[in-house]
């Protein structure tokens, strides 16, 4: 069985999603990250990125991490991918040329989109009011994702999907980056096509789930 290890409020998200979506069983181990917590290595503390275990299995200490028929992985866009690839049609590559299209997306969305994404989810979602270094940081990040994000819009609205006309693996990971961006209004408007996709892709069953199961985690 598939093991996936790694809390949902992490970039496992994206591998349970897809889980979701191909009716893929597995197993979770809860792997809390260690910025989280007062003292990760405490006796006492949650199985964490610090911990001992999870080190030997992730050197890195980062999740999530999957263990599937004796891989060990980690790098949550090579999760998704392996996993479209092994079990996920219609949702992985259907030849080479699909394959490499969903890498390419996938890499586009973690190169050129998700630290700046991040930046607007950690300031701009944080529900407090910005400081003035934290309202230019947010500014900034704003404006450099207006170059990648015209380039998504314009896919999408020519395409309808990011990868042979279906929903895929390639939807998954690129939602799954511009969702950290999405509660900024100023920048998401400009992108018509961008909202109505996400749309779609947020009011699949299968995102439903594991948003449940993400909410019902810790913060």
């Amino acid at each position: 069985m598939l093991t996936i290890h790694g809390v949902t409020r992490s970039r496992a998200s994206r591998i349970i999603w897809l889980c979701h979506e191909i009716g893929l069983t597995y197993r979770q181990v809860p792997v809390i990250q260690a910025y989280r917590l007062a003292d990760p290595d405490a006796p006492d503390a949650p199985l964490n990125t610090h911990s001992p275990g999870f080190l030997r299995l992730s050197p890195a200490g980062a999740i999530p991490v999957i263990e599937d028929d004796g891989l060990v992985l980690s790098e949550s866009m090579a999760c998704t991918l392996h996993l479209a690839r092994r079990y996920g049609q219609p949702f992985g590559p259907a030849d080479a040329a699909e394959d490499a299209l969903m890498m390419q997306w996938s890499f586009f969305a973690v190169a050129a989109i998700e630290p700046d994404a991040l930046t607007l989810l950690f300031l701009h979602g944080s529900g407090r009011a910005a400081s003035g270094a934290e309202a230019a940081a947010i500014a900034t990040a704003a404006e450099r994702l207006m170059r990648p994000l015209a380039v998504i819009e314009d896919h999408l609205a020519a395409r309808g999907q990011m990868v042979g006309g279906r929903f895929t693996v390639a939807d998954i990971n690129t939602a799954e980056v511009l969702r950290y961006a999405q509660g900024h209004a100023p920048l998401m408007q400009g992108f018509p096509a961008i909202r109505a996709w996400l749309a779609d892709c947020q009011a699949r069953p299968a995102f439903r789930r594991m948003w449940e199961m993400r909410l019902a985690e810790p913060e």
